[in-house]
C-alpha cells in the first residue's frame, strides 16, 4: 500500500491532557500503529541527561536524537534494549525534553524517525505538532484539552502511582510553564492543526474521548 493512502489520525494537545491514553486505545480500536511522538523527545532528554550533554549545546543535543536507537513494544518503550517506560517519565526528563523540543535542529533530526511510523493499516500519532508539522494531511485531526486544574490532578495520580514524589502546586506550575514555552516556541509552536477538532477532556471520561474520536474518524469517509 502507498504511504500517502495510509490513514493517519493525529492528536495534539498540551502536557498530560489525555492525549497518549486516549491514542493508544484508539490505536488499540482500529488495529493501528501507535506513536507517542512526545516519547521520542523525553528519550533524547534522557540520553543526554545520562551523557551529561549541556542543554545549551544544540548541535550535540541534535546528534543524541539523531542516533536514537530505541523502539515501541506495545506500552513498553526501550532505549537500546533497557525499558525505560518509567525513567522517562520522571519529571526532570520532562521538563528537559520540553526545553530541547524548542530547538529547530533537534526537532529536524527527528523528523524522518516521525515519518517513518506511518505503516499500513494506519497510525494514531499523538504529540505537539502531529496535524500541524509531521501529518498535515493527515484524515483526522484532533487537538485535545484539559484545564490546567484537570492536567495537574492527573499529572499526580499517575506520579504518585508509579511511586514518584509529587507536589500539586508545583506540577501546575510546571505545566503552565510548558505550555508557555510549547505555544511560543518559533519551531512548530503547540497550536491547533488546520481543520482539527477540538476536544477538551476536563469533564470527560477516557473511554467518552476514546469514543468521541471514533465517531470523528467514521465520519471522516475512510
Amino acid at each position: 500500500m502507498d504511504k500517502p493512502k495510509t490513514p493517519v489520525i493525529t492528536i495534539d494537545g498540551p502536557t498530560a491532557s489525555g492525549k497518549g491514553t486516549v491514542a493508544q486505545r484508539v490505536a488499540s480500536t482500529l488495529g493501528f500503529h501507535y506513536l507517542d511522538s512526545g516519547a521520542l523527545y523525553r528519550l533524547t532528554a534522557l540520553s543526554a541527561l545520562r551523557r551529561d550533554v549541556a542543554l545549551n549545546d544544540e548541535h550535540a543535543l541534535a546528534k543524541t536524537a539523531e542516533h536514537l536507537h530505541c523502539h515501541f513494544d506495545g506500552a513498553h518503550i526501550f532505549l537500546a534494549n533497557e525499558d525505560v517506560t518509567q525513567a522517562i517519565r520522571a519529571e526532570e526528563v520532562g521538563n528537559t525534553a520540553s526545553k530541547i523540543a524548542a530547538l529547530i535542529t533537534v526537532r529536524q533530526a527527528l523528523y524522518s524517525l516521525q515519518l517513518s511510523f506511518r505503516k499500513p493499516p494506519g497510525l494514531v500519532a499523538d504529540g505537539r505538532d502531529m496535524g500541524t508539522v509531521i501529518f498535515p494531511t493527515a484524515r483526522l485531526k484532533v487537538f485535545l484539552t484539559a484545564s490546567v486544574e484537570a492536567r495537574a490532578s492527573r499529572r499526580y495520580k499517575q506520579l504518585i502511582d508509579k511511586g514518584f514524589s509529587a507536589n500539586i502546586t508545583d506540577l501546575s506550575r510546571d505545566l503552565r510553564e510548558r505550555d508557555e514555552r510549547d505555544m511560543s516556541r518559533s519551531s512548530a509552536p503547540l497550536k491547533p492543526a488546520e481543520g482539527a477538532y477540538h476536544l477538551d477532556t476536563s469533564e470527560l471520561t477516557v473511554e467518552q474521548a476514546v469514543q468521541q474520536v471514533l465517531s470523528w474518524y467514521a465520519a471522516s469517509g475512510h
